[in-house]
């Protein structure tokens, strides 16, 4: 066991993949001098050089661009974007080029690929820096989206990441980075894209990723003492979508919520809400609340900022709102 950030799982994850592999590069702004714009990269460029750890001009749509090509001739790019809010400019290559490629070419070539950014809120960054756009990304067939909650996950999941034929986007939320755990980055991980059940209960389903575990499991503990015992879904990757555990739990217990720190209207929220309405119908005893980030843009001021995301104190009302009803 190790004690380690999110921050240092990352690198360490990135380190090893580089030590092992020739072909992975690391493209973006500030990667390698500065050591990225959330410190994660720090120091690799003394072991592995420019040629390796590639600072970029300041253009998004040329990262993901050099990115998409470098993959599909025989590289396996690490891009970063600073911040995902930056992910329009470069969406034309990411959802028409890297998503597409291998369709197009009938799986003669594909985009293996790794675009690393972060989201959310929590450091005061304003509306156009703190957004969650992860909607976007599961929206559009041929990526593959991974959103780690934890030190281990972190990890794992882009070890695994850099071993895959397509495109991924791994979103790490930035409130995260300085998160410490206790880890044994030895033991067995899951599998890719199988959700972890991180508490037991037999009265709700709390269906989240990212961020907003931390508060699910916290608002679930508060729960147990007012009587209400929570079983917490961390679903780790969107694509794929691990719905089979979702669905064994929501038959076994007939209560059901979704929590993301992105926006109600047409989100991941509402997605997840769905499916388990469509496909959990008959075993539904309340329909499936959605706590979600409020339709607006995110302000400068943390009062309001916090409050225009789930916290724990809301995930608490809304699970026992839907328990005694």
């Amino acid at each position: 066991m190790v004690s380690m950030t999110y921050r240092d799982a990352l690198r360490r994850a990135i380190d090893e993949a580089m030590a092992e592999d020739d072909d992975i590069v690391v493209i973006g702004e500030e990667v390698g001098r500065y050591g990225g714009a959330y410190g994660v990269t720090k120091d690799l460029i003394k072991t592995y050089g420019p040629e390796r750890m590639i600072d970029t001009p300041i253009s998004e749509p040329g990262i993901v661009g050099v990115a998409v090509g470098a993959a599909m001739t025989g590289l396996r790019p690490i891009a970063e974007l600073m911040y995902i809010d930056f992910l329009g400019m470069s969406m034309d290559q990411l959802a028409n080029q890297a998503a597409k490629i291998r369709y197009m070419f009938g799986g003669q070539i594909g985009v293996p690929m790794v675009l690393r950014t972060q989201g959310g809120t929590g450091r005061s960054a304003g509306a156009q820096h703190s957004q969650s756009l992860e909607g976007w990304i599961m929206h559009t067939p041929g990526l593959r989206l991974a959103m780690p909650a934890t030190v281990a996950d972190a990890y794992h999941l882009l070890r695994h990441s850099l071993t895959l034929p397509d495109p991924v986007v791994f979103i790490e939320h930035k409130a995260l980075y300085a998160q410490k755990e206790e880890v044994d980055l030895d033991a067995p991980a899951l599998p890719w894209g199988k959700a972890a059940i991180r508490r037991r209960g037999d009265d709700l389903v709390i269906v989240t990723y990212s961020r907003q575990l931390r508060f699910a499991m916290e608002a679930a503990g508060q729960l147990a003492e007012r009587g209400v015992e929570a079983t917490v879904i961390d679903l780790r990757t969107l694509n794929p979508l691990d719905f089979d555990t979702i669905r064994m739990e929501v038959e076994r217990i007939g209560k059901a919520m979704v929590v993301c720190e992105g926006v109600l209207t047409a989100g991941v929220a509402a997605e997840l809400a769905s499916r388990i309405t469509e496909e959990c119908f008959d075993f539904l005893e309340q329909p499936v609340a959605r706590v979600a980030g409020e339709d607006v843009p995110i302000a400068v001021s943390p009062a309001l900022e916090a409050a225009s995301v789930p916290g724990v104190d809301l995930i608490r009302d809304v699970g026992e709102r839907l328990v005694r009803w």
